[in-house]
């Protein structure tokens, strides 16, 4: 799952309103689907399903999920990917009226508000209510309620919604980000402690200096999310997690950006930078390039969501297990306190919205329900009796050679199976747990090692209303540090660095930064009033 995230809240959506309660109207209905909710009578329907991600690259109909939910809802998918720039396809969608009948994307993308505000999605309560209204019985209440709008309808659903409660009471929600080490490199300069600066500048010198050419082609002794016009969030947000530096202090939002800490570690990359430790593949490369060599295990370290590389993860253990990436501790502040890691939130991942143009809408809020359902979960996670998995003495159990298939070739695995949430676009993990399969992959070390500094902070994930003068003042300040970070880590010298930073916050502050920060903190307190986090 992409998860290169900017962490932010639709605060028009998060911070109103309650969930609707169930009912059908008693006007004309189509016939709902059955207590299992499926529709095996029904005629069979395609729907143009637009997700907006270039990498996502996974088909329908082909294998053995996406073959046994059509036979099960009577509705067949037609995915539609972005080729190029998502953001530029999906306005040109907006512009020209032509929104396929689903719609999946970021909840934090500007374009969910925008699609909402133009009248061009459906109600998801009005289609539960007027055609399905079993999706009162299989949708979380919590996240109903989190994505109702003042007009009290919820236009998306998410997925990868996760609520405080759920951090709090199962041990093993964890966080996607993680320190990554090639493992033999790692082990063969010492296995050194990389918490610290000097422990960390060293690391990074002594992996180039012994391992300077991996297969024939250069070491990358640094990895990163590629950069955008916001910033990199490795740089920043997973940075300042690791660094455990404070959402908020003294009963105010805390600017992270310029936490003492933080800066100095900065300085340290940007030392590396100077000195040719850091690549200008990490200034350049988008996720295809980054994909294509974290495969052939060209970078000695990385802070980066270890599910955005899970396969190429695969890869390496398949050609080499010693060759594979490891989680161990990363940069600590300097009392030597645990990283924060966030989970998900109540916000999920991604939401997947009904557009207007959608000829059968009732077919449409019924397929979502199935979906949702912990019949529609299991399918997504664990595929089918008898084929991906059995039930040995009353519990499901993964077949050997299918799970060979998925820590080996996930690629091949989605081609011919599709489970363990090829089709994320309703995944809930925390439901997901009770069929939870014993991870020995390549992938479970990454996993597991973010469970201890996992926590919640959604509270924190704030957004202005959509074309709000606060909207565009948040804007504006994510795009001026998107372009000072560059310049901090590209700096070539001490003083170029803190002319650069000393810039920023002037031109920030005459931006309205303290104004806005005291609106924001307004939000963190009605989101923790309502996450009940008080």
């Amino acid at each position: 799952m992409k998860t290169n995230l900017i962490s932010v809240l639709l605060a028009s959506m998060a911070l109103s309103g309650c969930a609707q309660s169930g009912g059908v109207n008693s006007g004309d209905q189509a016939p709902v689907l059955t207590a299992d909710n499926t529709a095996p009578a029904k005629e069979p329907v395609t729907f143009d399903w637009y997700i907006n991600y270039s990498w996502f690259t996974t088909k329908w109909g082909q294998n053995a999920v996406s073959k046994a939910i059509t036979e099960k809802t009577g509705v067949n998918i037609n995915f539609i990917t972005p080729q190029g720039n998502e953001e530029e396809k999906l306005n040109a969608l907006i512009a020209s009226g032509s929104l396929p009948d689903l719609i999946t994307l970021g909840w934090w993308e500007p374009q969910v508000n925008e699609v909402i505000q133009k009248d061009m999605v459906y109600a998801l309560n009005e289609l539960a209510d007027k055609y399905d209204p079993y999706f009162w019985t299989v949708t979380d209440d919590q996240a109903v309620s989190w994505y109702t709008q003042d007009d009290g309808n919820i236009y998306g659903y998410p997925c990868s919604s996760v609520t405080p409660d759920d951090v709090n009471s199962d041990n093993n929600i964890g966080s996607n980000q993680t320190f990554l080490v090639r493992k033999d490199i790692y082990e063969a300069i010492g296995s050194p402690d990389m918490t610290t600066i000097e422990g960390f500048e060293n690391a990074v010198k002594k992996a180039a200096e012994e391992f300077p050419v991996i297969d024939g082609k250069p070491l990358i002794p640094i990895g990163a999310h590629y950069f955008d016009d916001i910033g990199n969030v490795s740089f920043d947000q997973y940075l300042q997690n690791f660094l455990a530096v404070p959402y908020e202090k003294d009963g105010m939002i805390y600017d992270r950006d310029t936490d003492p800490e933080y800066i100095e570690w900065l300085k340290m990359f940007n030392r590396l930078s100077r000195e040719g430790y850091l690549s200008t593949d990490v200034f350049i490369d988008q996720r295809t390039q980054m994909e294509e060599k974290i495969a052939q295990g060209r970078y000695f370290c990385m802070l980066y969501q270890y599910t955005d590389m899970s396969a190429q993860q695969k890869t390496l253990y398949s050609k080499d297990p010693n060759s594979i990436y490891i989680a161990v501790d990363g940069p600590k502040n300097e009392n030597g306190d645990d990283h924060v890691l966030p989970t998900n939130t109540v916000n999920g991942w991604t939401i997947t919205m009904v557009s207007k143009n959608c000829e059968n809408p009732d077919r449409a809020i019924q397929f979502i329900d199935y979906l949702i359902s912990e019949e529609g979960q299991k399918m997504v996670y664990l595929g089918i009796e008898g084929v991906t998995y059995d039930v040995v003495d009353g519990k499901e159990v993964v077949r050997p050679d299918v799970l060979e298939l998925l820590n080996t070739d996930r690629g091949a695995y989605d081609e011919l199976y599709g489970a363990d949430d090829a089709y994320w676009m309703f995944q809930d993990n925390v439901m997901q747990q009770k069929w939870r399969q014993k991870n020995e992959g390549p992938t479970a070390q990454l996993e597991e090692w973010t469970y201890k500094y996992s926590a919640y902070t959604g509270q924190y994930d704030v957004s202005f209303p959509a074309g709000s003068d606060e909207e565009y003042t948040d804007e504006a300040i994510d795009r001026l540090w998107g372009s000072t970070l560059k310049e901090l880590l590209l700096a070539e010298s001490d003083d170029e660095f803190n002319a650069a930073l000393a810039k920023f916050k002037l031109k920030r502050d005459a931006l309205g930064y303290r104004e806005l920060m005291e609106k924001k903190y307004r939000y963190v307190i009605e989101a923790k009033e309502k996450l009940g986090l008080y």
